[in-house]
């Protein structure tokens, strides 16, 4: 059902779901704080690598029950049983190494020292730009920032967070606002 707003290219409606202008239009680009909510958005990240965004979107609340919510304290607690029962999970991903670093990706969240997840995160977004970029063949993959933060998260023990994935979360969470120049989307700067 077309509502005549401009979006950014890839947030068109699929067959049968509006999942990805939902996402777009309320959760895409805006400013996300909080270590669990971080952590979630990490996580799933991670799982959408190699895979469409879309697959993540459609599982993500299977995700979250399977995941107790991403409560990092919860998850970090995880072991072979819990993998277990996540591998048998046809709700979510199946993937034993991304599961894994689910896992390990809450301890090193809880051995983080002398910050704190959003702290962390946050301290790689770059200065807001000036304008935004006019169409998607000049939104980049990776960034200076998005290789340190991927450089740093990976020096304290996590997994799966490379460049493009890093760059990626900060895309989702605000760090960088990467809607279109003509996109109906206005996120608070």
């Amino acid at each position: 059902m077309s509502d005549n707003l401009v979006r950014c290219p890839w947030a068109i409606d699929t067959p049968g779901s509006t999942l990805y202008r939902e996402y777009h239009d309320t959760e895409w680009g805006r400013e996300l704080h909080g270590r669990d909510a971080l952590f979630e958005r990490l996580c799933l990240e991670a799982f959408q690598s190699g895979l469409s965004w879309l697959t993540i979107l459609r599982k993500r609340e299977a995700f979250r029950q399977a995941f107790a919510g991403f409560d990092v304290d919860v998850v970090a607690g995880f072991g072979g049983a819990d993998v277990d029962r996540l591998l048998g999970d046809a709700g979510i991903v199946r993937n034993r190494r991304k599961i894994d670093a689910v896992i390990a990706n809450a301890r090193a969240v809880l051995d983080l020292s002398g910050t704190d997840l959003d702290t962390l995160l946050w301290s790689f977004a770059p200065p807001r730009r000036t304008a935004r970029f006019a169409t998607i063949a000049q939104v980049p993959a990776v960034t200076d920032e998005s290789i340190a933060m991927a450089r740093e998260l990976k020096r304290r023990g996590f997994r799966f967070v490379g460049p493009t994935t890093a760059y990626a979360l900060m895309q989702a969470t605000g760090m960088v606002d990467d809607h279109l120049a003509d996109c109906w989307v206005q996120v608070d700067a």
